[in-house]
C-alpha cells in the first residue's frame, strides 16, 4: 500500500528507444510536466537530437545504447540498464514502447514499480513466428509492470482480447494547443520553401508521419491516382522520413512531395486545407490530434484511437478502413471538394481538442497514476504556481474558444 503522507519528490526514470516520431513527443512532454511538478526527472535513451532536447529542459539524461528492435544485443543492453538503474536508484521507472519496454522490464523484474506503455502492441507490427514471441512476451512481461498505461481504451481492449493480464491505466494522448494552433494557410504555404511555385488554390493534402509500413503511406499513394482524376490540381506532401522513402519515392507521380524529416511539422498543419494517417495501427496517434488543433479536417483509418481521438460527428466522414486505397480515396476527394465542409470541421476539431487533448490533462492523468503507486509528494512552489497559471489559462482559453472560434482563420 503507498504512503499516505507525503514524502521526498520522487525519482522517476525515463526508459525510450525509439527516440523520434510520438514517442518521443509524449515523453518530452512528460518530461516537461514533471519537471515543473517538481519531480527529480532521469531519461535513459541512445544519444540522439531528443537527449540533447530533453538535457536543454533540464532532465539528467544517461546514454543508453540500443537498437530499435530486439536483436542478439539485447542481452547487453540490459546488463547496461541494469547498471544505469543501480545508479539513478529511481523510486519509479516509466519504459515506453516495446523495445523499452521488454529491455526495462527484464532489467527491473518487479522490483521497482513499473509503469509500461506500449505506444500500439508490438505483436501488431509483425507477423508469423515474430509476431507469435511477440504476444507470449507481453502476457508473461505484464507481471512486471505494476501498470500498463493505454492511450485508449481500444488499445487496452487489444491487449485484454490478445490474454495480457495487465493492471490497466487508459490516459489518452495530448499535445500542446499552443504550439499547435490555426493560421492562416495562405500565409503558411507562402513561408514553405518547399511549395514555391504552387498555385495558392491548389488543394492540399497533408501525411505527417515517418515513412513506414505502420503509417500507411503507401495506401495512400495508392489511393492518390483515384483523388487526382477528381482533383486534377490537388497536391499531397509527405512529411517524415523512414525505412520506406526511397521505396514510396520511386514511381510517385509529380503532383506528391517528399519533405524529409522535419523539426517542427505544425506549418504543414496549417498549410493543409486536409489532413490524412492511413496507419494500419495506432494506440492513439499524435497526428491528427496535431491536425485538429491547427483547425484542420482529419481522414483516419478506424485503428486503436482513431474515433477516441475524433469528434464523434466526425466517423462517417473521416474514418475509413485501414489498406482500404478506394475507401480512402473517397473520402480524400470529398474533402477536396467541399471547401465549406472543411472549414466547418475544422472549427469543431480544434474545439474537440481543446476540451479533450490538451497535453496539461495528459499530464496530470499520469501524475494520478504514480501517485497511486507512490504516495503523494510536496509540490514546489513552482508546481503549485503552474498548476494554479494552468487552470487559469484553461478558464481563458475555453472562454475565448467560445467567443471567438468563428473568427478563427479560414482553414481552406
Amino acid at each position: 500500500m503507498p504512503p499516505s503522507s507525503p514524502g521526498p519528490r520522487p525519482r522517476v526514470l525515463h526508459l525510450t528507444q525509439p527516440v523520434d516520431g510520438g514517442v518521443a513527443r509524449v515523453v518530452t512532454d512528460l518530461v516537461r510536466a514533471q519537471l515543473a511538478d517538481g519531480l527529480h526527472v532521469t531519461v535513459a535513451c541512445p544519444d540522439s537530437a531528443l537527449s540533447a532536447k530533453l538535457r536543454a529542459l533540464g532532465a539528467h539524461v544517461r546514454h543508453w545504447h540500443a537498437a530499435r528492435s530486439p536483436g542478439p544485443s539485447l542481452v547487453r543492453e540490459v546488463r547496461h540498464l541494469a547498471l544505469l538503474i543501480d545508479e539513478v536508484r529511481p523510486d519509479l521507472v516509466h519504459a515506453h514502447s516495446s523495445k523499452a519496454g521488454l529491455a526495462g522490464r527484464l532489467a527491473v523484474r518487479g522490483r521497482i514499480p513499473t509503469v509500461f506503455q506500449p505506444h500500439a502492441w508490438s505483436f501488431e507490427a509483425v507477423g508469423g513466428a515474430t509476431g507469435s514471441l511477440a504476444l507470449r512476451w507481453e502476457r508473461w512481461g505484464a507481471r512486471w509492470a505494476a501498470r500498463v498505461l493505454c492511450v485508449s481504451e481500444a488499445e487496452r481492449a487489444t491487449g485484454v482480447r490478445a490474454g495480457i493480464a495487465g493492471r490497466w491505466v487508459v490516459v489518452p494522448n495530448g499535445i500542446d494547443p499552443g504550439r499547435f494552433h490555426p493560421a492562416a494557410a495562405g500565409a503558411v504555404r507562402a513561408g514553405l520553401a518547399q511549395l514555391a511555385g504552387l498555385p495558392a488554390a491548389a488543394p492540399l493534402a497533408v501525411c505527417v508521419g515517418r515513412l513506414c509500413r505502420q503509417k500507411g503511406q503507401d495506401v495512400l499513394l495508392r489511393a492518390w491516382d483515384a483523388v487526382v482524376r477528381e482533383v486534377p490540381d490537388a497536391r499531397l506532401v509527405l512529411v517524415g522520413d523512414g525505412p520506406d522513402h526511397n521505396r514510396l519515392r520511386e514511381g510517385a507521380p509529380a503532383s506528391v512531395l517528399f519533405t524529409g524529416a522535419v523539426a517542427d511539422a505544425s506549418p504543414w498543419y496549417q498549410a493543409a486545407d486536409l489532413v490524412v494517417l492511413p496507419s494500419r495501427w495506432e494506440g492513439m496517434a499524435l497526428a491528427p490530434l496535431e491536425a485538429m488543433a491547427c483547425g484542420r479536417p482529419v481522414v483516419v483509418t478506424d485503428v486503436d484511437g482513431a474515433r477516441e481521438s475524433l469528434p464523434s460527428s466526425f466517423a462517417a466522414r473521416c474514418l475509413v478502413p485501414p489498406d482500404d486505397p478506394v475507401v480512402l480515396a473517397g473520402a480524400v476527394t470529398q474533402l477536396l471538394l467541399d471547401p465549406p465542409l472543411r472549414e466547418a470541421l475544422g472549427t469543431q476539431a480544434r474545439r474537440h481538442v481543446l476540451s479533450a487533448h490538451d497535453v496539461r490533462h495528459t499530464a496530470e492523468a499520469v501524475a494520478r497514476c504514480y501517485r497511486d503507486l507512490l504516495g503523494t509528494w510536496p509540490a514546489t512552489g513552482r508546481a503549485r504556481r503552474s498548476r494554479a497559471v494552468e487552470c487559469a489559462e484553461t478558464n481563458q482559453t475555453t472562454q475565448r474558444v467560445a467567443s471567438t472560434e468563428h473568427r478563427e482563420p479560414n482553414p481552406s
